[in-house]
């Protein structure tokens, strides 16, 4: 199908070709030059001391966890994560080789619940990873205090955002590290790609090797130190990347207004439909447009359809992936054990607010919504 509004998409600009030429002219396109400046500029747009580039946001943590094993993690070991979140979050924990425990979410904000999340802690938990879903920062206070606590690191996902902050403090420097995705739908894009931050020179210096078959100190010599992968950026999705972060503030501001006039437009229909505004010491990052039905006995199916059937591409919002995927059913846990993680699997969905669409988009959008419960 051809959508009218779609996710995101990449246009190729000027900044990124001239870098995509360098690496070509170079006769060497994995990771180099251009992986260097993307990480440094990263690191200097949000404030982040270290920035480690990988191949995906799903590699960046595989890679974090992985890491955690020369921090007295064993195989098998425990990190608290949500249950409701991309399938990326739960995936990363497992071929990382440790396990994931779930933890229910919030209606009001669609991440995970703080108050839930000391019960879940057992003598095998090493990590909590936050995920802050759908560019919305997680309660950041609360947790650190539970981890302090209980002496574990906590991992932030930031893959759905960049930039977004939390009483002035940028989401992805809160805990032990922060995971970024650069793929087409999300804010800052190289096609394929991801980052680690971290304000701790050791872990950074972990994740280096990690990332590249475990080697010593990040030299190409053939002396493995720890159990590794092949995760590194190469130099042409960073040339994208770097296209992609010079453009930052306008997207992130295009994308903000975007989101505010989807707010307006869908404000009748509040008593209908939950929208997800900034909390106090918000700024959320406008990575998509997350809406949920008030009635958790009605199913977002129908209106799901039809703004497919319109053009408008749209996902779920995720669900409860222990158990409303059946990728997790080895775990064997039941049904139910996730209640607002399941709800929000039901009556969820989400669309694009990306920078290249139109005031008249949203208004088209907003239409479709809007008819559908003047039908109903």
């Amino acid at each position: 199908m051809k959508y009218r509004i779609s996710f995101g998409h990449i246009e190729i600009g000027r900044t990124a070709r001239k870098y995509l030429g360098e690496a070509i002219q170079r006769h060497w396109v994995s990771e180099g030059r251009n992986v260097r400046r993307f990480e440094a500029g990263f690191a200097r747009k949000f404030g982040y001391k270290h920035c480690e580039a990988t191949s995906s946001g799903t590699d960046a943590g595989i890679v974090a966890f992985a890491a955690l094993y020369d921090r007295g993690a064993k195989r098998g070991d425990e990190v608290i994560t949500p249950a409701l979140a991309f399938v990326a979050t739960a995936n990363c924990i497992l071929a990382a080789g440790l396990k994931p425990r779930f933890v229910d979410v919030e209606l009001g904000t669609l991440n995970i619940d703080p108050a839930k999340i000391e019960e879940a802690i057992t003598p095998r938990t090493r990590a909590i990873q936050v995920v802050h879903t759908m560019g919305r920062p997680c309660k950041m206070g609360s947790i650190l205090k539970i981890a302090r606590k209980h002496k574990l690191a906590v991992i932030e996902d930031c893959c759905e955002a960049h930039g977004a902050t939390l009483n002035g403090k940028v989401i992805g420097s809160f805990g032990l590290a922060g995971l970024f995705s650069f793929y087409a739908a999300h804010m800052i894009c190289s096609g394929e790609g991801g980052m680690i931050s971290t304000s701790d020179a050791g872990f950074a210096a972990l994740c280096r090797s990690v990332r590249s078959h475990g080697r010593r100190g990040g030299q190409l010599y053939f002396a493995f130190d720890r159990i590794g992968f092949n995760s590194k950026m190469n130099d042409l999705e960073a040339a994208v990347g770097l296209e992609g972060l010079s453009m930052f503030d306008w997207t992130f501001s295009t994308r903000r207004k975007y989101l505010a006039r989807l707010h307006k437009l869908l404000a009748p229909l509040e008593d209908r439909l939950i929208l997800y505004r900034d909390g106090p010491g918000e700024v959320i990052c406008p990575h998509a447009y997350p809406i949920v039905m008030r009635d958790p006995k009605k199913s977002m199916d129908e209106l799901y359809q039809l703004l497919e059937s319109k053009g408008v591409q749209c996902k779920t919002l995720f669900g409860s992936l222990p158990t409303q995927h059946r990728a997790f059913d080895f775990m064997k846990i039941r049904k139910g054990s996730f209640p607002v993680s399941e709800r929000i699997g039901r009556t969820g969905l989400h669309f694009g607010v990306h920078q290249y669409l139109k005031e008249k988009d949203l208004e088209f959008v907003a239409g479709i919504i809007k008819s559908y419960f003047r039908r109903k």
